[in-house]
């Protein structure tokens, strides 16, 4: 046994432990190549991973399958949705949206904003009924747009997803605002992904309601969205029905959520939810995510001195 034991600490010799131990470290052929020490991290050779990366992908934006927190642009401890697989002929980036049939719009307050009056430009976090991000989108106006067209203002709506890749472009063209005038009115473009037109949404001209017609890439007209005659916000939600072509039957709605006297005396960050059937086209899906920030500009957004909380139409 005694032979036995030598022999065994004879085979190490970097270790100086009495007969019968085994070695505590793993012998110089066993440490791997020069620089390695044992522990997961950067090797020589590789550059160290960028701030705020934490796994492969643009560095400040998760990977897919993996909830993140403390994203830029949202607030902290809110997971991203995982990333399902795509179903057929699916724009990229727009999976997301093949599986839930309701989105919730949260608008982000803007502390200059609310202290100067200054427009800034918009954010938001889109997230699904389990409260996981599911997009962010940023406003991308120039700063004498924005204050000086205040909601009727042009703008460029990116709506990111959880890799930080534009998936869902907003182009909204300076129009009319007025509903006593039948012509130029209001409409939005949606891109997904940017530069390839998926539908549209166009104001319809109506004596006494807010109107919209949703269209497919081809222009044709698919449904319509009809709002209140008054569209105001007090103590409670205000209700667009999102409706089938001969407007018998609705198939959703986009909804204004009250959110506190407080929040909506002194903001004009707004709070939507969308709803909608689980199997509608997800291009449809992505359209209405455009129609909902088309009625938020109309009626919900206000800049400076000029209040566009309420109105009726």
């Amino acid at each position: 046994m005694d032979k036995q034991n030598t022999q065994m600490n004879a085979s190490h010799p970097e270790t100086n432990l009495p007969v019968g131990y085994p070695p505590q470290y793993p012998p110089t052929a066993f440490q791997g190549p020069p620089g390695y020490n044992g522990y997961p991290g950067p090797q020589v050779g590789y550059p160290p991973p960028p701030a705020g990366h934490s796994g492969p992908g643009p560095a400040g934006f998760p990977v897919p399958n993996q909830p993140m927190y403390n994203q830029p642009g949202g607030a902290a401890g809110i997971p991203w949705m995982p990333a399902p697989l795509p179903p057929l002929n699916c724009p990229p980036g727009l999976e997301y949206l093949s599986q839930i049939d309701q989105i919730l719009i949260h608008q982000q307050i803007e502390l200059l904003e609310v202290l100067t009056g200054f427009e800034t430009n918009n954010k938001y976090e889109i997230k699904n009924s389990f409260g996981q991000r599911v997009y962010f989108a940023a406003e991308d106006t120039d700063c004498c747009t924005r204050n000086c067209c205040g909601p009727s203002r042009p703008f460029t709506l990116r709506i990111i997803d959880n890799m930080g890749q534009e998936v869902i472009t907003l182009e909204r063209p300076l129009r009319c605002s007025s509903c006593c005038c039948p012509c130029c009115l209001q409409e939005i473009e949606i891109q997904a992904p940017p530069g390839v037109p998926v539908g549209y949404v166009i104001q319809t001209w109506h004596p006494c309601l807010p109107k919209f017609t949703i269209q497919n890439e081809k222009r044709e007209d698919v449904l319509k969205i009809s709002g209140p005659c008054v569209v105001c916000s007090c103590c409670g939600d205000v209700d667009f029905e999102i409706k089938s072509l001969d407007e018998q039957c609705v198939v959703g709605k986009i909804s204004k959520h009250w959110t506190g006297i407080l929040r909506e005396a002194f903001t004009d960050a707004d709070n939507f939810g969308i709803q909608f059937p689980l199997d509608l086209d997800v291009k449809m899906k992505a359209v209405m995510i455009g129609a909902c920030f088309l009625i938020d500009f109309m009626f919900f957004e206000s800049t400076g001195s000029q209040k566009q909380k309420s109105g009726m139409w």
